[in-house]
């Protein structure tokens, strides 16, 4: 038989086993994730403005595999409506309705409809429901997965929204819960009163969210005027890990029978790529890691329980090595023991202290031109400036001080994780979620 016709053959052989070796392949996946699993529980983890080159830096920064490399299973476009790059509040919008929005708006389509979210599906079934994040508790992302505004910024009604709709509460951003006053007229109500009053309890330190009894029904916990602390500064307040707030609220909702929808955020990450402050964001992602894997151990032992990993976007265009040479050196960032906007802080005003701070907190020994271009800079430039520094001897660069369009990584872990594997698009998120607690939405 000439060599021709054997090539011809095995061709022949490899178009009729193909179909057969796929379906093989993909009866694996089946058998490791059978669609008759029951999911009671569902915890949606949402590293805010976290992207690949975030998991890749943070893995030489900890020496050691990412929590959530074991658990990658896709990819996740993250566009809005009217922008190949979105906001916080559209891409929250989509991640918890399932419907594209344009940016700004919060649990409304673009023409002003209401949309029905994920969490509020939960509620429908009966299930505990809770938000968890370490900006304000009334920001974009927490804020699009219970209310529903034509605007981001209007925190006072998102705050009134979100009362007696969600069960645990705990984030920052008390001041939109408190009286405001404009010329001595009243604009808003004392929100935490009256969540006192409908049954919830209140607590604002990292100490009375430690006393609160496994009998509580409804929690509210306001433990910053704002955004929390940034995890490398937060020693210095009397405020709780982001891990701290998962596990109470864990604890609470496991309560419930139906089982519970949980939303986490580890929402200072991307306040750190807006700052691009490396530092920062290595010990955001840390805390982060930290609450991941509270979540993961009680989904593990659990067994009913899914984890979905996903963040809503990038932030900062972060870079793995830049600045014309062929290196990497995240690992420094672990000498560093502030951001970037407190050792600015410290600096005096006559900022004669430049050198012996930045020593101080950074470890760095800063160069002559270096100092002259701290001191002459405008006091708003300043932290900026020095994050530029600590972000140079980390080789790590930035493109952008906003939003970028990259896909995202998604992860998961538990009964029907396979519903999550491949490329998705942002809004795929809940409507699979759904699929998974077999809910109506």
């Amino acid at each position: 038989m000439s060599s021709v016709k054997k090539a011809f053959l095995l061709f022949l052989l490899f178009v009729v086993l193909l179909p057969s070796v796929l379906k093989d392949q993909l009866s694996v996946f089946a058998e490791s994730d059978p669609s008759g699993q029951n999911v009671k529980n569902v915890i949606l983890m949402i590293p805010d403005g976290f992207s690949s080159a975030h998991a890749a830096n943070y893995r030489i920064f900890k020496e050691g595999e990412f929590v959530l490399d074991s658990i990658l299973v896709g990819m996740m476009k993250t566009h809005s409506k009217n922008s190949w790059v979105t906001d916080s509040a559209a891409a929250g919008t989509a991640m918890a309705t399932g419907v594209k929005t344009r940016n700004g708006f919060i649990g409304i389509d673009e023409d002003g409809n209401s949309l029905k979210t994920i969490l509020e599906a939960a509620k429908e079934e009966g299930k505990g429901t809770g938000l968890v994040g370490t900006k304000s508790i009334t920001d974009a992302t927490p804020a699009a997965f219970a209310t529903h505004v034509h605007t981001r910024q209007n925190e006072g009604e998102i705050a009134r929204q979100l009362m007696n709709k969600v069960d645990v509460l705990l984030g920052g951003g008390e001041r939109n819960f408190l009286p405001a006053s404009s010329g001595g007229v009243q604009e808003q109500r004392n929100l935490i009163k009256e969540a006192e009053s409908s049954g919830y309890t209140f607590v604002q330190t990292k100490s009375e969210l430690a006393e609160v009894k496994p009998n509580v029904e409804k929690l509210l916990g306001l433990f910053a005027d704002n955004m929390m602390a940034a995890e490398i500064d937060r020693h210095r307040t009397e405020e709780p890990s982001l891990q701290e707030m998962t596990e109470t609220a864990l604890a609470l909702l496991r309560r419930n029978n139906n089982g519970f929808f949980l939303m986490v955020e580890g929402s200072k990450i991307d306040r750190a790529g807006h700052a691009h402050d490396p530092a920062w964001v290595m010990h955001d992602i840390a805390a982060f890691e930290s609450a991941v894997i509270t979540a993961l151990e009680f989904a593990e032992k659990d067994g009913e329980t899914l984890v979905v990993v996903a963040g809503d976007h990038d932030t900062g265009g972060m870079s793995v090595g830049g600045y014309d040479e062929y290196r990497a050196e995240p690992e420094m960032l672990r000498k560093v023991e502030a951001t970037a906007q407190f050792i600015a802080q410290c600096f005096n005003s006559e900022r004669t202290n430049i050198s012996e701070v930045m020593k101080q907190y950074t470890h760095l020994d800063v160069t002559k031109s270096e100092i002259n271009e701290l001191y002459r800079a405008d006091i708003e430039k300043v932290p900026y400036l020095i994050a530029q520094i600590v972000s140079r001897s980390a080789y790590i660069d930035w493109v952008t001080y906003e939003h970028t369009g990259v896909d995202v990584p998604i992860y998961a872990y538990g009964p029907r994780s396979s519903l999550f594997q491949g490329v998705l698009d942002n809004t795929d998120l809940p409507k699979r979620i759904a699929k998974a607690m077999k809910i109506n939405f």
